[in-house]
């Protein structure tokens, strides 16, 4: 249900698409989302526990179709294989600038999903480049995680 005045609205996916998921736990799922006739938007489905996901639909999809409270829409979902995920390349030039793509690219799937739509949806070049330095942070805080393991597995050795 459309809830008036908010800036999103959470839809919950139909068992079926989330049974031909496969997923176990918390995984954030990457997908291509359509209401109606939208234009395709990405969209992370959140896991909300007992094997269901919910989507985030933004208010600019809702009035682009001029959707209601109490009015029915047709969803289609379409999950992004991981390997068709592109990465933009303002964000991978910074990436490769600071020596961090490969940190950046094996965080989590649903942090990389979600830094990576946060980009997408930036409204501003100013909002964008602060959101490609979140990513570099990310990806810079990765890269002291995997070190410090290197480091503690190196001392379990001793």
């Amino acid at each position: 249900e459309w809830a008036e005045g908010m800036v999103y609205c959470a839809v919950a996916v139909p068992t079926k698409v989330t049974k031909s998921l496969g997923t176990h736990g918390p995984v954030l799922v990457l997908a291509l989302a359509r209401v109606n006739q939208s234009e395709p938007f990405k969209v992370s489905l959140f896991p909300v526990g007992g094997g269901k996901h919910f989507i985030r639909i933004k208010a600019k999809v809702r009035k682009e179709t001029k959707a209601k409270t109490g009015d029915r829409v047709r969803l289609r979902i379409t999950v992004l294989d991981r390997a068709d995920v592109e990465y933009p390349k303002d964000l991978l030039d910074v990436l490769s600038e600071e020596d961090v793509t490969k940190e950046f690219k094996s965080l989590p799937p649903g942090e990389q999903n979600l830094i990576l739509r946060r980009i997408d949806e930036a409204a501003k070049p100013a909002t964008r480049e602060k959101r490609i330095q979140e990513a570099i942070d990310a990806a810079h805080r990765r890269k002291e995680k995997l070190a410090d393991r290197i480091k503690l597995q190196k001392s379990k050795r001793k």
